[in-house]
C-alpha cells in the first residue's frame, strides 16, 4: 500500500500579503532630493536588475503640454517692439504659462533659427516678418522711443506697454483704465494708414449727414478666426505680464465691445483675474441697425445686427488678501469709491456720445468722453490713493479723467502720431469742462445704499 506524503502545516501567515522587499516594489525615495535611500541599494529589486543604474535624480518641473512653450515663446517673442534676450524670452514664458525648462527654450530659438526667429547681435531674438502668430505690428528694429511727458500727476511713455511692462516693478500699479486695440488688425500700420487717408479697409467710415464728419468704426465682424485667437493671445499675455505689477485688490477696467467682449473676458479669466461684472456705457452708436446691403430697397424692415445702445466695459480685480477691509488696510485697493456716501458706485452710466468740440481738442477715433471717463477713473481707487495706469493710451484721455481728479497716473502709448496727439491733447481735455454732458453722463445707481 502506498502512502501519501504528509502534507505540510500551513499557518495563517504563509498566506498573508507579501511585505514590500518579498514582492520587488519601488525602493523608497527621498521626496526633497529624488534620490534614492543607501538602505534601498540592497533591496531585492535593486540585487534583481543589476543592468539598471539608480543614482541622484534631480525634480523634475511640471511637465506642460505639447506645443505649450513653443507658442508662449511665439507669443511674447511677437509682442515685443524689440529684439528680445534669451533671458528676457525665458522670464516671459514663465510669467505667461509657469515655470518652464530653459532648456527647451533655448533649443527652440536654436532649432528654429533663421525660419522663424533672427538672431540680432550676442544672444538677442526677433520673430522673423511672416513667420509669427499675426500680433505683431510690423515695426523697424531699430526704434527711436520719444522723451516722455509729464503734466501735473500725470506720465505719458512712448514704449510698447508689453516692453515696458516688464520692466516695472512689482505691485507697483493700483488699478488699470482703458480702451485697448481690441482688434488689433485696425491698429496695423497697413490698415491706420488707409485710416488717416480715409480710404477705409478693416475701418467702416461712415458717410457725412448734415455736414457733420461721423467718427470712422472698425467692422469686427471681417475679422477672421485666426484673427480672433490672436486677439485671445494678446490679451492673455497682457494680462499675464500685468498681473505681478499690480497690488492685491487692484481693479482692471477694460473697454470692449459687444462682439469681442467674450473673447476678452475668457482671456483676462485664464490669465488669472477675477470677474467682478461689467460697466454698462449706454451710448447711441453707428454699429449695426443696417438692412443687407445691396439689397436695402427689396428688404426694407429688416436688420441685419440691432443697433449698437450700448458698450461694455469689462471690470476685473486681482484677487485681495484675507478680506476686504484688510486689503484696503494695507493696499488701498480691493473696492470701488461711492460717488457719495449715500450713494454707491453703480454699473449702468448713461453717456452722451463725444462731443464735436471735445473730439476738436483730441481727434481720436475711439476718444471717450470725459463725463464718462472721470466717474470710471474717479471709482477705481476706493481710498483716493494710488497710480492709474493706461497701457493704451491714445490720445491720454484717461490720463486727463486721472488728473481733472487728483489722482496720479501712468501711459503707455506706441504709436507716435497718438503719442503726439496725445501730448498736445492731454493738458487741453484737463481744461475741458463738460458742462451739460455731466448730466447726461450720470450713474445709474440707487440713491441710497
Amino acid at each position: 500500500m502506498q502512502l501519501r506524503p504528509r502534507r505540510p502545516n500551513i499557518t495563517p501567515t504563509m498566506f498573508e500579503r507579501p511585505g514590500p522587499e518579498a514582492r520587488g516594489t519601488r525602493p523608497p525615495v527621498d521626496m526633497n532630493t529624488r534620490q534614492i535611500s543607501t538602505e534601498s541599494r540592497n533591496s531585492p529589486l535593486t540585487r534583481r536588475r543589476p543592468d539598471v543604474y539608480i543614482g541622484p535624480v534631480k525634480r523634475q518641473l511640471s511637465r506642460h503640454a505639447p506645443g505649450r512653450v513653443r507658442d508662449a515663446i511665439l507669443q511674447v517673442a511677437s509682442l515685443s517692439s524689440k529684439a528680445l534676450s534669451v533671458k528676457e524670452i525665458e522670464e516671459r514664458v514663465c510669467q505667461v504659462i509657469g515655470r518652464a525648462p530653459t532648456s527647451s527654450v533655448r533649443s527652440y530659438l536654436r532649432l528654429n533659427t533663421p525660419e522663424l526667429f533672427v538672431r540680432e547681435g550676442r544672444g538677442l531674438y526677433r520673430v522673423r516678418g511672416g513667420a509669427h502668430l499675426g500680433i505683431q505690428r510690423e515695426l523697424p528694429v531699430m526704434r527711436t522711443w520719444r522723451e516722455p511727458l509729464f503734466v501735473g500727476k500725470a506720465k505719458l511713455f512712448h514704449a510698447d506697454c508689453f516692453d515696458w511692462l516688464d520692466q516695472q516693478g512689482n505691485h507697483t500699479i493700483h488699478a488699470v483704465v482703458t480702451d485697448p486695440p481690441y482688434g488689433l488688425h485696425e491698429y496695423s500700420p497697413e490698415q491706420q494708414m488707409k485710416l488717416r487717408n480715409r480710404r477705409g479697409g478693416v475701418w467702416r467710415i461712415p458717410p457725412s449727414y448734415d455736414g457733420h464728419v461721423r467718427s470712422p468704426l472698425p467692422r469686427f465682424t471681417t475679422l477672421t478666426p485666426q484673427q480672433l485667437d490672436e486677439l485671445r493671445s494678446f490679451f492673455f499675455v497682457w494680462a499675464r505680464l500685468l498681473l505681478p505689477k499690480l497690488v492685491p485688490g487692484a481693479h482692471v477696467v477694460v473697454a470692449s465691445n459687444p462682439l469681442l467682449s467674450y473673447i476678452v473676458s475668457g482671456a483676462l479669466v485664464e490669465a488669472g483675474l477675477e470677474r467682478r461684472g461689467e460697466i454698462i456705457r449706454l451710448t447711441m452708436t453707428m454699429r449695426g441697425g443696417d438692412r443687407p446691403k445691396a439689397a436695402h430697397r427689396e428688404f426694407r424692415e429688416v436688420t441685419v445686427m440691432p443697433r449698437s445702445m450700448w458698450e461694455p466695459w469689462l471690470l476685473y480685480r486681482k484677487p485681495i488678501e484675507s478680506r476686504v477691509q484688510d486689503n484696503l488696510r494695507k493696499w488701498k485697493t480691493g473696492a470701488l469709491r461711492r460717488p457719495s456716501e449715500g450713494r454707491p458706485f453703480g454699473d449702468v452710466i448713461a453717456s452722451a456720445p463725444t462731443g464735436r468740440k471735445e473730439r476738436a481738442l483730441a481727434p481720436h477715433p475711439s476718444l471717450k468722453p470725459q463725463a464718462f471717463l472721470r466717474q470710471v477713473v474717479r471709482a477705481v481707487l476706493p481710498l483716493g490713493e494710488g497710480v492709474i495706469l493706461d497701457p493704451f493710451a491714445g490720445a491720454g484721455s484717461t490720463l486727463a479723467a486721472a488728473e481733472a481728479v487728483g489722482y496720479e497716473s501712468i501711459g503707455v502709448e506706441k504709436d507716435e502720431c497718438y503719442f503726439d496727439l496725445a501730448c498736445r491733447a492731454i493738458p487741453k481735455l484737463i481744461r475741458y469742462q463738460p458742462n451739460a454732458d455731466i448730466t447726461a453722463c450720470r450713474s445709474s445707481s440707487p440713491s441710497a445704499s
